[in-house]
């Protein structure tokens, strides 16, 4: 059974830090961080293949950092400068494919899911 599971949520004060770890049970293409904010729709921040490419949003670039540990199966999200705006459920998601051309950050790529971590700011 494909398992997702997401950890390193919590509160914190504006320009501070959180990692975000998400343990993956599944060989995968494609792997991601998406995150929602109340209100707002579901959106790509960070993407990651299998060959180490990653790609990242313009509201994170130069903030946040994609990478795994494939020995110990882990995604991670490294989260500096945090903002009141980065304030969102954060979900790990994996497409669960062999290969590909490239990672896109579109929700209906990506087959596996985990629950969520929320991540507040304040300011």
């Amino acid at each position: 059974q494909v398992q997702l599971a997401e950890s390193g949520g919590g509160s914190v004060q504006a320009g501070g830090s959180l990692r975000l770890s998400c343990t993956v049970s599944l060989d995968t293409y494609c792997m991601a961080w998406f995150r929602q904010a109340p209100g707002k729709e579901r959106e790509g921040i960070a993407t990651l293949d299998s060959h180490g490419l990653t790609s990242y949003a313009e509201s994170v670039q130069g903030r946040f950092t994609i990478s795994q540990d494939n020995a110990k199966n882990t995604l991670y999200l490294q989260m500096n400068s945090l903002k009141p705006e980065d304030t969102a459920m954060y979900y790990c998601a994996a497409d669960g494919e062999v290969g590909g051309d490239y990672c896109y950050n579109e929700m209906w790529r990506f087959a596996y899911w985990g629950q969520g971590t929320q991540v507040t700011v304040s300011s």
